[in-house]
């Protein structure tokens, strides 16, 4: 089975698109095989690389009513090692479709464990994913419960500015609803702060209250704001293919591999 992280965050434009992104092409690049599963009705995670919508024709939405397996959704990216299932705006009505299912809540975890799942109709030339990344929408809804139900953790992108504390705080109780009802080895894996603005003393600050509330699950990584990663998607590129030397690249080079170094130290344990 591949190792399963859930990147959540109920408030919207903290990162966690770009954080998918990026991560899960450092991973790559370093030699794992990845899968980010785009489970957000807007699709960023498409787009930003280089998914045009006319292509996708089978959606997480698609998988997730189940219609078709997660395998048959799966499109390649520009990136070695790293590809994506795709969503569409079709995933906003999932909630009302799914209401009366008693799987609601599992039909995500169903579709990946299937994924690597040995089969005799299988071609040979199918990938075992090592790490599958799941970009979750701006809500704590069914796809968001979904994801978590999936998952062996939990990533958290927090944007360095004034409310992170306090919607970090909503995002743990709901971890800690889906562990105790769904999936009890669900874990928080780490938290990694992202926008540092290193010339605002807010960031700095947030930075420090975070590290004292949330001690060594905070990434020791801190992903700055700059301008290339914020250009990046608008060429359908992550930014390590947009600029390599930047420092968000490097940053997010850096944070992927503290996450082995974090996976290691977890088998190890």
């Amino acid at each position: 089975m591949p190792r399963v992280l859930a990147l959540a965050n109920q408030k919207g434009g903290v990162g966690k698109t770009t954080t998918a992104i990026n991560l899960g092409t450092a991973l790559a690049a370093i030699g794992e095989t990845v899968l980010i599963v785009d489970l957000d009705p807007q699709g960023n995670a498409s787009t930003g690389l280089g998914i045009d919508r006319r292509s996708r024709r089978v959606s997480t939405y698609d998988v997730l009513t189940g219609d078709v397996s997660l395998r048959q959704a799966i499109l390649e990216t520009a990136v070695p090692r790293l590809h994506i299932a795709p969503s569409t705006m079709d995933l906003s009505g999932l909630e009302l479709e799914l209401a009366g299912e008693r799987d609601r809540a599992y039909r995500l975890r169903d579709a990946i464990r299937a994924l690597n799942a040995p089969s005799s109709d299988r071609n040979r030339n199918e990938i075992d994913y090592t790490y599958v990344l799941i970009d979750c929408p701006p809500s704590l809804n069914l796809i968001t419960v979904n994801a978590m139900a999936a998952s062996n953790a939990i990533l958290v992108p927090l944007q360095c500015e004034f409310f992170a504390l306090e919607g970090l705080s909503q995002l743990l109780k709901t971890v800690e609803q889906v562990r105790s009802t769904l999936n009890p080895q669900l874990s928080i894996h780490g938290i990694v702060l992202t926008m540092f603005d290193a010339r605002n003393n807010l960031s700095t600050q947030v930075v420090e209250d975070v590290r004292q509330f949330m001690g060594e699950k905070v990434y020791e990584t801190i992903i700055p704001r700059n301008v290339r990663v914020s250009e990046a998607p608008s060429y359908g590129k992550p930014v390590l293919l947009y600029d390599l030397k930047c420092v968000g690249s490097q940053a997010y080079l850096r944070l992927a591999s503290e996450i082995i170094q974090r996976e290691r130290a977890l088998r190890a344990a």
